[in-house]
């Protein structure tokens, strides 16, 4: 009796235990602007690169299907790194100049841009904002969003 009481516990314990350390997997559709198959390319490297699991990007319709562990990545994180080869994202512009060393094939009309625009690059952080959706404590000054 006391082996299969323990077997119980055991057996149990082990059932909880692997669902504590579940890995919780996203499926996001992020729209990234680009046009031909070498934008596709650099947009789905990049976006592996930030730790997605799976990438695939559409020219037609510029959405990016991306799948990844959110105790690995997150979406601002792999937009973030998509920005940064040269693609304007959804919530990220590409630095004008990383933009412009794109190949004249992968340059596509963009928004009016100012610099840098990461209009979300604080989101994620635990730090409070101030009147201009800045970080109050300059947390996340060197992501270029907060410029005091």
């Amino acid at each position: 009796m006391k082996s299969l009481s323990l077997m119980a516990v055991l057996f149990f314990g082990m059932l909880f235990s692997n669902n504590s350390f579940a890995q919780s997997e996203q499926k996001d559709t992020i729209k990234v602007w680009g046009n031909c198959g070498s934008c596709k390319k650099k947009i789905e490297k990049a976006a592996k690169s930030a730790g997605a699991q799976t990438a695939v990007w559409d020219a037609d319709t510029h959405q990016l299907i991306a799948t990844y562990k959110t105790d690995k990545t997150s979406n601002l994180k792999i937009q973030e790194a998509i920005a940064k080869v040269g693609y304007d994202t959804q919530d990220f512009a590409a630095d004008n100049d990383t933009y412009n060393s794109l190949p004249g094939c992968c340059q596509y009309e963009r928004k009016v841009t100012t610099g840098n625009e990461n209009m979300k690059c604080c989101a994620d952080s635990n730090c409070t904002k101030d009147e201009k959706g800045c970080n109050a404590k300059g947390c996340c000054k060197d992501k270029g969003c907060c410029k005091h």
